[in-house]
């Protein structure tokens, strides 16, 4: 459906691409704003005052204007591509239907339309109703079929419900068939003027004199037209607006979850009349990334009388000059962008514009839910992200969250004199270890929740061969996401149940992969293998100080304390009041903490508000659990002469000083951070991300 972009919560909002970029490499935004543009310039973002570089920006002559999306994905033959068959005798697709209300179109051919009304089939040709049948059933796969017989025009829809069969027949005398020279939409109305049709698609097929035309969706996501070919010339059937493929379609009996197996059991696609694909919105401006640039964050400041907006980007390192790199945690940004928050669900402590702007233009991130209440699971950032802002707040908890938290922590580092190279997730994914080559040690910000498995093959075999990771977050390390082009996907797992959607176990596997999503622990990887721990407690209400361990005073763990007089420290922050808090984590043995990490630092007494990973199973029942109610800061000193720290807490950054204040959260990060600058002592551990061994390492 066409609409405009709603601009009462936020006057302008854009996008850029490339959303990360390196220097030399050009930069394109596109806007919409509903008031007059006085001035754009970049500021960048990550040093304590904010820097205005006189970097020149491209006017491209294209006038900001009011923009319009579309939202609602759907499925078109156009007229062009069918005449290529001469003529079309019958229509044929499954089609399951899930929420839908008010008018919607299954079909639309021409004069011809097939809808649905109020959950009732109707068949109308050019506004006249043929027929206007009953309840239409939803949750169950239905073949839908369209024939012209001689004069006479019939509809078929049979119902493949095994405990409810049923098969519908109509046939309408005396009726021109109405599909010469017209395209053929399935899902939406060629006017797009309502609502698409919540549904999923597979096996559409049309009869001509020559034979059948037949598209099957593939399990793997295509990225351009899907064709059929008899030898000729293909006939294209365009997919609009990203729907969802890889799903399950009537074929699928159980016997696997697994499309790489069973193929044919997942050639469905789920549309939704939410989904929203890449925008495509003109060019306003551009600007090339200079090639003395230093890498951070950066942001086009789109201004007008009386205010500005700003849309962020990231410039990244081409090549190692600096013995610390700082991976930004794209991948969490982008599946918390846009989040919708509906206040009916959620108890808002705070009002941010951003979440305002969500609700009004009916985006959705991949923390939401379809209005049919399946989950969103892709999405592209040639989007609008209004709440990936320097000064958003997230409501759940009234605070600063992801963005501002790690900008946070690189203002502190600049002004302690903490040097860093920078790469995104994206970044990464496509690099893999050779984008760590050089460095002594990765960093990441607070929350570094998604990893594609290529990342984390990556970070795995970087500390395997001498490297070390600063983890300074908490939940990090935990959902597989897949990576293609401007477009990421996630697949959630019923692990997750409590916390937002969960999806059947039949739909996780990944579309741009074909390889299961969920958890990186339920293939053996992720937290506990790789950093320690993972999330233990989730709560919005008052986080709480760390009190050192007793083995935190040994001789290889002592030296991150150096200068800390208190054994409790962190007990004020600009997350949720402390240095453990919002999302926290703890060891767990039993699910693959190695034997070698050290626990340094303990937070307990959560509120009662802060709720317990429900996949923990504990052996002791509730006294055991009661007892796991804590955040476990680590240290694992490793074979290779590396080292993984592990601040166990989403709000660790956030107590950091700044203002040239010091306090003990900064002091450990700062001797962390200097420690991991130096050389190794240990003269033969091999370069970090230089290979000595083939295969894939595990540490």
């Amino acid at each position: 459906m066409k609409r405009a972009v709603n601009h009462g919560a936020v006057n302008a909002v854009g996008y850029t691409v490339p959303w990360s970029a390196k220097a030399g490499q050009q930069v394109n935004l596109s806007l919409s704003c509903d008031r007059p543009i006085k001035n754009t310039r970049i500021c960048r973002l990550d040093r304590p005052i904010t820097e205005f570089p006189a970097w020149p920006i491209e006017a491209t002559g294209e006038t900001v204007e009011h923009q319009q999306f579309d939202q609602g994905s759907f499925l078109r033959v156009p007229a062009d591509e069918l005449a290529k068959a001469r003529s079309v005798h019958a229509i044929r697709f499954e089609l399951f239907l899930t929420r839908n209300s008010g008018a919607r179109t299954i079909l639309e051919a021409g004069a011809l339309r097939l809808c649905l009304r109020d959950g009732a089939f109707v068949l109308e040709i050019a506004d006249k109703v043929l027929l206007a049948q009953g309840h239409a059933p939803t949750g169950t796969w239905l073949t839908v079929g369209l024939d012209r017989q001689g004069e006479a025009l019939s509809l078929s829809i049979k119902s493949h419900d095994l405990l409810a069969p049923c098969e519908l027949d109509w046939c309408f005398a005396n009726h021109i068939w109405p599909l010469q020279g017209a395209g053929i939409h399935l899902g939406a109305r060629a006017s797009r003027n309502e609502p698409t049709l919540n549904a999923k698609f597979a096996a559409i097929r049309l009869d001509t004199p020559q034979g059948t035309v037949a598209w099957n969706f593939p399990t793997l996501l295509p990225t351009e037209p899907i064709l059929w070919s008899d030898g000729t010339d293909p006939l294209r059937l365009d997919v609009v607006n990203q729907p969802a493929f890889c799903m399950t379609s009537q074929r699928w009996d159980g016997s696997s979850f697994d499309p790489r197996l069973v193929p044919a059991h997942y050639d469905a696609i789920h549309c939704h009349d939410d989904d929203v694909g890449a925008l495509q919105w003109p060019v306003s401006h551009r600007v090339t990334v200079p090639e003395n640039a230093r890498p951070g964050v950066y942001a086009f400041q789109v201004e007008w009388d009386g205010g500005h907006e700003r849309v962020v980007f990231f410039v990244s390192s081409s090549q190692a000059s600096s013995p610390l790199l700082y991976l930004v945690p794209t991948a969490t940004y982008l599946a918390y962008a846009d989040e919708y928050l509906p206040d009916h669900l959620y108890e808002w402590k705070c009002d941010d514009r951003g979440h305002r702007f969500a609700i009004a233009n009916n985006l959705k991130s991949l923390y939401d839910y379809h209005s049919d209440l399946s989950g969103v699971s892709i999405c592209s950032y040639k989007k609008p992200k209004v709440t990936v802002r320097d000064d958003y707040d997230y409501p759940l908890c009234g605070c600063p969250h992801n963005l501002p938290v790690d900008l946070h922590f690189l203002r502190f580092c600049h002004e302690n004199g903490i040097a860093f190279d920078v790469v995104t997730d994206h970044d990464l994914h496509e690099r893999g270890i050779d984008g760590l080559h050089g460095y002594r040690a990765v960093v990441t910000g607070s929350h570094p929740e998604y990893m594609s498995i290529e990342m984390e093959q990556a970070l795995r075999r970087f500390v395997t061969e001498g490297g070390s990771i600063a983890y300074l977050g908490g939940n990090g390390f935990a959902g597989v996401v897949a990576f293609k082009d401007d477009l990421m996907e996630l697949r959630r797992s019923p692990l997750e149940a409590g916390r937002t959607w969960d999806g059947p176990i039949a739909e996780q596997s990944l579309s741009i992969t074909n390889e299961p999503g969920g958890h990186l622990r339920s293939r053996g990887r992720g937290e506990f293998s790789l950093i320690g721990g993972a999330i233990s407690l989730m709560g919005f209400d008052g986080a709480r100080p760390f009190t050192r361990t007793d083995e935190s005073y040994q001789a290889g763990c002592a030296w991150l304390f150096e200068g800390v007089e208190n054994s409790t420290f962190g007990s004020d922050g600009i997350v949720l009041g402390a240095a453990a808090g919002y999302e926290v984590d703890a060891t767990s043995p039993a699910l693959g903490t190695s034997p070698d990490t050290i626990i340094i630092a303990r937070a307990m007494d959560f509120p009662g508000g802060f709720f317990q990973d429900p996949a923990r199973w504990y052996e002791g029942g509730d006294p055991e659990r009661t007892s796991r109610r804590c955040a476990e800061m680590t240290l694992r000193n490793l074979a290779a002469g590396g080292l993984i720290f592990s601040a166990s807490s989403v709000a660790w950054c956030g107590a950091l000083p700044a203002g040239g204040r010091m306090n003990d959260v900064g002091r450990i990060t700062l001797n962390l951070l200097n420690r991991l600058s130096a050389p190794h002592k240990e003269k033969s551990t091999p370069e970090p991300g230089k290979s000595t061994s083939r295969g894939e390492p595990q540490c």
